[in-house]
């Protein structure tokens, strides 16, 4: 195989003179914060090392790889998102994003677990944006879980993206050893790198919501019952038209290990609910809350 070319220069402009400053210095304090150092990925050893710890940390089934060091070199060949995150020489996180219709779709990321909690995926997403402003790209994408609470947080709330599309069982069962076989539902979220909700964001301003301070009170579609299992309710005649809570429990990961069989009724309670609401198009997720609630609104040019 021959040695990589460097990424081809960018088709479109690079976005605002001040926005992309902007963005940078937040890259830049963000990865300073965490300690770490963010930087594309070039040569095949250098994609070995950041499969391999893709496997570590997803834990795919033997002969299932997450991804091969082949493909991830053509993906940076090519002029995708590749990159490495360092703390003192040491590899400890990988991010994969590919050039899409859309601009950049953010495929998988993983950090190793003793680097957890020290916001390095918040630095790695901030690195990501940058990167992506200077090639003329304001839009990213990317799936999530939606039943995982701090995940749904990071994303609407600490990053300011917004979900376009529930995806059902998108991936098929997943038999990796962070899914534990669970179905593959998906909320697909679109973040708007040039918009004000993502600069703020970005700038150390989540979006924060309080649901107690919601006038008229919101209704509430789904809810946590006393034995932990989801409770929907049937929204009363108008409740459509108002804020709409819709909740996940505390902790989906290890409801996963201990009680599986009340995982899957939360996937299923979840995917009639929340991927109902949004499935009809006159709904759209505008927040989620702390205590693991998201909110739903009637979308704008659907109030008359």
């Amino acid at each position: 195989m021959t040695a990589p070319h460097p990424a081809p220069h960018p088709v479109r402009p690079p976005g605002p003179a001040d926005l992309l400053r902007g963005a940078r210095r937040a890259a830049e304090r963000a990865a300073l914060g965490s300690g770490v150092t963010i930087g594309e990925l070039h040569g095949l050893d250098a994609m070995r090392e950041a499969c391999d710890l893709l496997h570590r940390v997803w834990r795919p089934e033997p002969g299932n790889p997450m991804m091969t060091p082949e493909l991830l070199l053509v993906f940076a060949h090519s002029g995708s998102y590749v990159v490495g995150v360092h703390r003192n020489g040491r590899m400890i996180g990988t991010c994969l994003g590919m050039l899409a219709a859309v601009g950049l779709h953010s495929h998988i990321a993983a950090v190793v677990d003793d680097v957890r909690g020290r916001s390095v995926g918040y630095a790695v997403k901030l690195h990501q944006r940058a990167w992506s402003l200077e090639r003329g790209i304001t839009t990213v994408t990317w799936t999530y879980d939606p039943l995982v609470s701090r995940n749904a947080y990071f994303n609407l709330a600490k990053l300011g993206a917004v979900p376009a599309e529930y995806l059902a069982n998108f991936y098929g069962a997943m038999r990796d050893g962070v899914n534990a076989g669970a179905d593959s539902d998906r909320l697909l979220v679109r973040w708007d790198l040039a918009g004000e909700r993502a600069a703020l964001a970005c700038e150390g301003h989540p979006r924060t919501v309080d649901p107690a301070a919601l006038r008229p009170p919101a209704a509430v579609a789904l809810d946590l019952g006393p034995d932990g299992r989801p409770v929907a309710r049937r929204l009363p005649g108008g409740a459509r038209d108002g804020t709409v809570l819709v909740r996940v429990p505390p902790d989906i990961e290890a409801l996963r290990q201990t009680d599986p069989k009340a995982a899957g009724e939360w996937r299923r309670a979840l995917r009639d609910v929340l991927g109902g609401l949004m499935d009809d198009g006159r709904h759209t997720v505008t927040g989620f809350a702390r205590d693991g609630r998201y909110l739903i609104e009637r979308r704008q040019e659907n109030r008359a």
